[in-house]
């Protein structure tokens, strides 16, 4: 019951030491002396309860934790009546735990932002055309919902009605409205700006985009780095290492005074607290910026990094391609509705290409469909086989390209666009369809450079022509094309084995084993939900500036724990030749040991504010 009253209202403890302390010296300053050091022996005893009861509840479990030290010293400093320096020692040590929580908490404030966000009603279209308003958790899937002007957007969906401008800052970090009309789809937390929505729910509560931001940022401030988990195997066994040293220094010295102010210097404060707040800070910043890192790991190996290996289609291209020419053999509508229906089994970009290009309704009734990996889609329409792909695939069902279909297939493929052809047991159309490149991609693979990247490799399935031509545009150091997904896994590995750290870049179902294996996976926030879970990273808003603002985080991130680490070590070096020579007794040394944990956490903030120049 005491210890949660104290860690309850640890900051009360904390002013009430404070005030404590200001009256023992000002008593002291009156030659009130009895008063003065009855002042002081409450505030030492009040401070050590709470450092007394954590030091026990760490004992209980088997752990010597810092706050034995401390715990030790105070009680030797009131034996040998040393009741300012226990009493400052106390106070010192509170404000410090006092600071390191305030500190966790402001750098979790994306978490509490972000569930502030959330909607806690909708309003519901009935039946009868009528409108109820109803909590968030009795929305069902395929709940038609009506979202007006002002108000946010309660679910995944897609709009079946109306038009408006919604702000999705709060899901991609992009500040500018977008305008969504009947088909498009829209986000939970989302804000209508001008307009008025009718939105059929697809993902509901926890399973929306919003409410798997929340839980894997959640997860991963809660997380740990190899960093710390080793700084917290050095503290278990630093701590009785120092309670020895300590024991044989006053034996030998016969001066307890020194082995208890040596008890009170060599706490590790700055150094345990050092890497998990530069973590959670680096974390947050990501959050704020629509990066989502899933956990503090995945920032020490992202730092590493020096090999980026990008898919080509909705990653460094839009993934919003559309068809610019066709070449049509013996492709009349009934043909084109068997094509229409087999495309519209496929979340391919260019199936959608295609869909949105022949603008045909189709009843065809499929009966089995098959996809492909790398190749495309085998579809069975009235017992008859068609094939929707590349020329793997039909090479695999020995179709065969006339010259003239070969001669058109190499035109397109020479002038960079992606090419799918459409076939039975012979060829019925080949579709050119290009896709335009992301924006500022170029200048952030530039930056990407600066910042230490040694190789930027593209890997595609398209043919070697199209890979040539969009690689020509871009600071490239190689590409590889014409490969299937097991291939691009092939060269993760291949690269991994020759002692790259290899990041990999893609958006679909088919870069899932890529992004598995690579030591850093980084989904754009575009891609498929199997991309999304599979990867380390998510670019919420799915652009190369947010790439560039990761790598730099990383980075900067690594730096500033390896700053942490240097202070708290070089903070205890000096203390203990301080103390040494004698310039230093236990209540200035604890006043330099916690200023070295202030000068750590405002090192750590930093990373809050952090901004790729």
């Amino acid at each position: 019951m005491l210890q949660k009253f104290m860690l309850k209202h640890n900051g009360q403890v904390v002013t009430a030491l404070a005030i404590m302390l200001g009256l023992a010296w000002g008593t002291h300053l009156m030659a009130w002396f009895e008063i003065s050091t009855t002042l002081l022996v409450i505030a030492a005893i009040f401070g050590f309860v709470p450092v007394a009861i954590k030091a026990y509840q760490a004992l209980r479990f088997g752990v010597i934790a810092i706050e034995l030290l401390v715990t030790i010293a105070v009680i030797g400093a009131m034996v040998i009546g040393e009741y300012e320096e226990a009493a400052m020692v106390t106070f010192l040590f509170l404000f410090g735990s006092f600071l390191e929580k305030k500190t966790l908490e402001r750098t979790r404030q994306s978490i509490k932002q972000l569930t502030n966000l959330a909607p806690k009603t909708a309003v519901r279209e009935l039946a009868n055309g009528s409108a109820e308003i109803v909590d968030i958790d009795q929305v069902a899937v395929n709940d038609l919902l009506i979202v007006k002007t002002g108000s946010q957007i309660p679910v995944d969906g897609i709009v079946s009605k109306g038009g408006a401008y919604v702000n999705e800052a709060s899901i991609t970090g992009e500040a500018m409205p977008v305008h969504k009309q009947i088909g498009d789809t829209v986000f939970m937390g989302s804000i209508v700006e001008n307009g008025t929505l009718r939105i059929t729910a697809k993902q509901v509560g926890e399973d929306t985009t919003f409410g798997k931001i929340i839980e894997m940022v959640e997860t991963a401030q809660d997380s740990k780095s190899s960093v710390e988990n080793f700084i917290d195997s050095f503290a278990k066994y630093y701590t009785p290492a120092i309670l020895v040293i300590a024991l044989v220094v006053g034996l030998v010295s016969r001066n307890l005074g020194l082995a208890i102010t040596m008890l009170v210097l060599a706490c590790p404060g700055a150094l345990v607290i050092g890497a998990p707040v530069s973590m959670v800070a680096a974390i947050g910043n990501g959050a704020k910026h629509g990066i989502l890192i899933k956990g503090a790991e995945t920032i020490n190996t992202l730092a590493q990094v020096d090999t980026m290996l990008f898919n080509k289609t909705g990653t460094l291209t839009q993934g919003q391609p559309s068809v610019v020419n066709v070449k049509s053999y013996d492709f009349n509508l009934a043909t084109q509705e068997k094509l229409v229906a087999i495309e519209k089994e496929s979340n391919h970009p260019l199936a959608k290409a295609i869909v949105n290009y022949l603008k045909i309704a189709s009843q065809v009734v499929i009966e089995t469909t098959e996809v492909r990996m790398g190749q495309g889609i085998v579809s069975r329409i009235a017992g008859e086989t068609w094939l929707v792909g590349n020329q793997q695939l039909l090479a695999a069902h020995e179709v065969q390209l006339t010259e003239a279909m070969q001669a058109d297939l190499l035109t397109f493929q020479k002038a960079g666009m992606s090419t799918v052809l459409f076939a039975d047991d012979h060829v019925r159309a080949i579709f050119a369809i290009t896709d335009k490149l992301r924006p500022n991609v170029t200048a952030s693979l530039d930056s990407l450079k600066r910042q230490g990247i040694k190789q930027l490799v593209m890997l595609t399935g398209d043919s070697q022509k199209t890979g040539q031509m969009l690689a020509s545009q871009l600071p490239l150091d190689r590409f590889e094309a014409d490969l299937l997904p097991t291939a691009k896994a092939e060269i993760v590995k291949r690269l991994q084995k020759s002692g790259r750290k290899v990041a990999f870049i893609g958006d679909g179902i088919n870069d899932s084993p890529a992004l598995t294996l690579a030591d850093i996976g980084i989904a754009m926030g575009s891609g498929t939900d199997v991309a999304i879970e599979t990867s380390d990273v998510v670019l919420i808003n799915a652009d190369f500036a947010s790439l560039k603002h990761a790598y730099g985080l990383a980075k900067k991130a690594q730096k500033n724990v390896v700053e942490n680490i240097i202070i708290a070590v070089l903070t205890v070096i000096f203390l203990f030749i301080m103390l040494f020579f004698g310039y230093i007794h236990m209540a200035s040394g604890m006043f330099v040991h916690e200023a070295s944990i202030l000068i750590v956490i405002v090192n750590a903030m930093r990373l809050t504010y952090f901004k790729v120049g």
